[in-house]
Order: C-alpha cells, then sequence, then structure tokens
C-alpha cells in the first residue's frame, strides 16, 4: 500500500481508500484497497475497491459525499459517496482525472461511462482532492501539475463538468515534482472567523531529512485562486563571492584534469546524459557528470596541483550520497582533509569548505566515483577559491513533518459540523528506499490519524498537530513519575512493567540555560537504541536511527533527521508513540513533529530518558503499553 485516498466520513464509518497493489507487495496494478473504522483505532479491511481496469491504474484521488444530488447519482434518501481519482494509462505517458460513485455506503462502486471528467492531454497531471466551497455553491478541485511544480483549480456544479479557474506555483520546494494536493480552512487558535486556508502539496525530493515529504503554505482562498499570507518566508538571492575559479568545465575536455576508469568519458558533459532524471543546479553549459552509461562506471578525476590562496573552497555537488565513494575530496600532502557528497539527488547545491588551516599549502582535487550502485554517480561544477563561502539561494518552505516518513498526506472530507475536526494521515515511508523496507508479506503503512490546527506564531500562523484523541482507549499498562531527577526517573521506569514495543511516552522537562542535550531513548536492546535529542542551546529537536536496527537495505535509511526546536518559557514538552517498526514524535504540542520507520530486534523493547551534562528536571513524566489495534 501507499498513498491514502479518498477519505471521507459517512454514516457513522471513516473510510480510508488507498493506493494498493492486489497481487504483491511491490508497486503495481494500482488500485484502490479500502479499510473502515467507527473510531480512527480499530480497522476493518473492506474488498478492493476501485480495480486496475482496461488499461487504466487507479492512481490518487478523493471522495465527498454528494449531499445535494448535484451529480444525479444519488437515490433518494441515499446520497452517493462520489470518488474523483487519476486515471494513468499502462500504455502510453497520460494521466487524466476519472469519477466513480457509490450508492451503498462505499461498499461498491461503479465508474462512470463519461471519463474522464477532466483530460489536458498531459503524462503527469493527478492526484485531485475535491471539496464543496459554500461562500461560491460549487465544487472545486485542486490537482497536481507535477512537472510544473504546480497545483490548478477547477470549478464544477456537477462534479462532472470542470473548468479551470487558476493555478498556483511554483512557491516553496520545487526540488521535486509536486503531487498529492489539499486545500482546507483552519482556524487560528480555535478562534472562529479567524480561518486561513492551507495548501498542502508533498514533494518527491528537497525534505529536510532528504528524499520526500510534505510542505504546506498558509494563504487565503476566494473560490477562484489561493494567495499566500503575507507571514510565508521568502526567498534569499544566491550570492558568489569574488575569487579564483579553479574549474567550471565549460571545455570540450578536462584540461590538465587527469582521468582515470570509464565514469568521465572525453570530457564534461552537458547536462543530463541518457536514461538520467533531469539535470539542474549547474552553471554554464557544462559539468561533471559521471553518469556516463548508468550507474555502473567507475574512476576518478584529478585536478593538477594548486595553491590555497583563499580561505573557502565553494562548489555545486550532486549525485549519490555514498561517502568516500561518490565524492570529491580535498587531498593536502595525499591526505583526504575535507570530502563532500551528493543527497541521492540530480540537483547540484553548493557545498563550503573552510581551508583557512591549509592555507598557503599545496592541494589537488579528486572527484571520485566508485560505487556501481543505486545513485552511482556524482555531479560538480563551478569549484571557486574565495575569502568567503558562496551563499545559496534560499526558497523557505513550512514542512509538516521533519521526520523521513511521511508523505502523500491529505484530510477527511465530511467529518460531521458538531465534530468540527480537520484531520489527517500520511503514508508512512520516503520515496527513496519505499519499496526496499525489510517487512514481509506486507509493505506499507499509514500513519497515526493526527487532528490539525493552526497556531499563532511571531512568524505567522503555523500548521500544529496532535493524535486523535480517540488513541487513548489503547492505552493499557502506565508509570508515572513527576518533579525528579533524570537518575531518579529511571530508577522508577526500571521498577515498572512498561515496556515496548507499543509505547506511548508523554514528557515535560524543565530546561535552564546550561542545560546540555538530552531526550528519550526507545526501542533499546540487543545493540540496537533509536534516539531522541533535544538540544536547548541549539534550538533543535533531533531522532537519530543511526543504530536503531537493520538499516543496511538501503545507504538513505540511516541518519539523523532533525528540526528547529525554541524551548518555550523553559519546557519542553514531548509526546512519543512508537510502535513495532516506527516512532512518531509531537513536540511543543505539536509544534514540530518528527516521524520515521525502524526495524530493530524484536527484544529492542526497553526504554530510558538520558541526559548529557547539566541535565534537565523531569516536570513529568508518563508512559503506557498499548493494547494492538488488531487483537
Amino acid at each position: 500500500m501507499n498513498d491514502p485516498n479518498g477519505l471521507v466520513f459517512y454514516r457513522g464509518r471513516y473510510h480510508l481508500f488507498y493506493q494498493h497493489n492486489p497481487w504483491g507487495d511491490r508497486w503495481g496494478h494500482m488500485s484502490w484497497g479500502h479499510a473502515v473504522s467507527r473510531d480512527l483505532v480499530h480497522w476493518e479491511h473492506r474488498p478492493v475497491a476501485l480495480w486496475e481496469e482496461n488499461e487504466t491504474m487507479i492512481f490518487s484521488g478523493s471522495a465527498v459525499v454528494d449531499w445535494r444530488n448535484t451529480s444525479g447519482l444519488g437515490l433518494p434518501g441515499q446520497p452517493a459517496l462520489v470518488a474523483l481519482y487519476t486515471g494513468h494509462s499502462t500504455k502510453r505517458p497520460h494521466q487524466t482525472q476519472h469519477l466513480a460513485w457509490s450508492s451503498d455506503g462505499g461498499e461498491t462502486w461503479t465508474k462512470y461511462v463519461g471519463n474522464p471528467v477532466l483530460d489536458l492531454g498531459e503524462a503527469d497531471f493527478r492526484d485531485p482532492k475535491v471539496f464543496w466551497h459554500e461562500p461560491t455553491r460549487r465544487w472545486i478541485m485542486v490537482v497536481a501539475w507535477p512537472p510544473r511544480r504546480q497545483v490548478r483549480f477547477y470549478a464544477s456544479n456537477d462534479l462532472r463538468n470542470w473548468w479551470h479557474l487558476g493555478d498556483f506555483g511554483p512557491e516553496g520546494c520545487t526540488d521535486g515534482v509536486w503531487e498529492c494536493p489539499d486545500l482546507f480552512p483552519l482556524a487560528v487558535d480555535g478562534a472562529k472567523g479567524r480561518s486561513h486556508w492551507v495548501l498542502v502539496v508533498s514533494v518527491s525530493s528537497g525534505a529536510p531529512a532528504g528524499g520526500s515529504g510534505v510542505q504546506y503554505f498558509v494563504g487565503h482562498f476566494d473560490g477562484q485562486r489561493f494567495s499566500l499570507d503575507p507571514s510565508y518566508p521568502r526567498p534569499q538571492p544566491e550570492w558568489i563571492p569574488e575569487g579564483r575559479l579553479l574549474a567550471d568545465f565549460e571545455g570540450d575536455d578536462y584540461g590538465d584534469w587527469v582521468a582515470t576508469g570509464s565514469a568521465f568519458g572525453s570530457g564534461p558533459a552537458r547536462g543530463t546524459l541518457p536514461n538520467q532524471q533531469m539535470v539542474h543546479g549547474f552553471r554554464g553549459r557544462g559539468l561533471v557528470n559521471t553518469y556516463l552509461g548508468g550507474d555502473t562506471a567507475e574512476g576518478t578525476l584529478t585536478s593538477p596541483s594548486f595553491e590555497i590562496t583563499h580561505d573557502f573552497l565553494s562548489f555545486l555537488i550532486g549525485g549519490g550520497a555514498h561517502e568516500g565513494r561518490t565524492c570529491l575530496n580535498l587531498r593536502v600532502d595525499g591526505q583526504v582533509v575535507r570530502s563532500a557528497t551528493g543527497e541521492n539527488s540530480e540537483r547540484l547545491r553548493w557545498h563550503s569548505w573552510d581551508l583557512r588551516p591549509w592555507r598557503g599549502r599545496s592541494a589537488v582535487l579528486e572527484i571520485v566515483d566508485n560505487h556501481s550502485g543505486d545513485w552511482g554517480h556524482v555531479n560538480v561544477d563551478h569549484i571557486l577559491l574565495a575569502d568567503a563561502p558562496v551563499r545559496p539561494a534560499t526558497q523557505p518552505a513550512l514542512w509538516a513533518d521533519f521526520g523521513r516518513d511521511f508523505y502523500a498526506a491529505v484530510s477527511w472530507s465530511d467529518i460531521p459540523k458538531d465534530d468540527g475536526r480537520r484531520i489527517w494521515l500520511g503514508w508512512m515511508a520516503n520515496l527513496e528506499y519505499a519499496g526496499e523496507v525489510p517487512t514481509t508479506p506486507w509493505r506499507g503503512a499509514m500513519t497515526l490519524p493526527r487532528q490539525m490546527s493552526l497556531r499563532r506564531s511571531p512568524d505567522g500562523p503555523r500548521l500544529v498537530q496532535r493524535p486523535v484523541r480517540e488513541l487513548r482507549r489503547l492505552r493499557d499498562r502506565s508509570v508515572r513519575a513527576q518533579f525528579c531527577t533524570v537518575a531518579e526517573a529511571n530508577t522508577r521506569l526500571a521498577s515498572a512493567t512498561v515496556h515496548g514495543p507499543c509505547l506511548e511516552i508523554d514528557a515535560e522537562f524543565e530546561v535552564r540555560a546550561e542545560t546540555g542535550v538530552f531526550g528519550l531513548e526507545v526501542h533499546r536492546g540487543q545493540g540496537a537504541v533509536t534516539r531522541i535529542e533535544c538540544d536547548p542551546s541549539a534550538g533543535r529537536l533531533r531522532l537519530d536511527r543511526r543504530h536503531s536496527g537493520e538499516t543496511r537495505f538501503h545507504p538513505a535509511f540511516p541518519g539523523m533527521m532533525e528540526a528547529p526546536l525554541p524551548v518555550q518559557a523553559g519546557r519542553l514538552h514531548l509526546q512519543v508513540w512508537c510502535d513495532t517498526s516506527s516512532i512518531e514524535v509531537f513536540a511543543n504540542e505539536g509544534e514540530v513533529v518528527l516521524t520515521a520507520l525502524v526495524f530493530p530486534p524484536p527484544r529492542a523493547t526497553n526504554w530510558a530518558v538520558f541526559a548529557t551534562h547539566h541535565p534537565p528536571q523531569v516536570r513529568r513524566l508518563e508512559a503506557w503499553t498499548l493494547r494492538s489495534i488488531w487483537r
């Protein structure tokens, strides 16, 4: 399973449709799977709702209750559930928007004979999210235009005939293609009449922790166009200092640089090579690109010796993130003193080294490609010595989740007004390794359902998320400590019977100016541990899964994730949910969220509080073992 689709509430049941391969645990034969719940906690699998057929896969989309029978597809006293989804042609690159409806509460579905209902003739045009806009009394569709990093808005009176209203983007993060949009109003600090609109867009790469993620925009929607709130962070231009250009790779050959092996060819590449994803971010027409014939080619490219005459070396680098194998190295006296890799992305980014310890000495640069597997290539351009580092252009984005594994999140439609919540969930995965996670016989899972709201901050209204209250019914055995030291809290934990892997932890710490790094260690045992670190002096929250258990299945999996987290009023609040193979961290009442998959050994069920120096006071610590939702 992957993207959640068609989230809709109808007659006491939450419907969760999702991207699904009915025939295996790898991506393919995309259809809509189906599950239902009465409490957002316990789920019942239902038969596949929409099957791939007639050379058309069923890609992502949404579902609504047509209460007013605008479509004419309902029955007396029985409004139709209407799904709008992307039909993906298996014969040619072509995506269109289709309609299906159900007259029996979502159990069986009929595909509209007039499909597609929207066709731009595009290869990539997908993931419609539809909602009723009461001020204009019509349906609105927001749909992704991925290569253009845009979303398009359409309107309809009957869910079948659509006309174009306008577009939004590119804005925010544009490193990857845009997918799975959503658009909805949220009250600021719960105050009626102070709502803003939130536009959600998933991006395939460029998220803070690397790979895919979910960004959001706060603004205003007038029924036709979305406009950003003035508080949205603005971009800053690139600045390149004057200096000594060591290489720009604009010539037809490498000049005095010496190539070995088969990865570099006879001269610089002119951008993207055959069968490669689009390479971008380089300057001019040329760059070093070792995707020559694919990822199997290997070799080195070494510069002539040069004197380090300035304080900083800046350069553009992309490609694989394999330390020592797809990299640019600086050698002084034959030793590698600085090294950098790409980020498993074809986008070249600025990287700078402080060379002051070696100023005045001789050095050489070497571009290395000694990896023949996935992302086994490197891209390098514009190597500059200067007395200041390059300042890259910044295109700020707002992120719903700073972890590695939160994607394609969308919200439920038709939740009753007397409930009033906006609830969503995401697919717990990253596109870089989603097909490689070591699970069997299943692959793919959803996050916890989360309630969303907007909170006023010094920077403007920002998204906050909390696990839905219904999850409390899973609480079982508990332990509690308060107003104690870290050591006393751990003593209390050791005497309790509250162990993992399924845990809810709710902790509040008193932080002083001198407090060092502290936090929680979970999934401990058999040599494994996952660490949730709070660093007050740096204003950062980190999740470290480098030693979390099985990490070797993909080079992008192990690592550290981090998020900005200013400590407010000397206190820091963490709510952590641990499942057998996942962790979801909510800090300061959902101001910051980190979601990550982990694959610890089976007996890694212990947990504890830790602190490095000048520990915080544990004001309150509560934890519960959690009952299984399946039993």
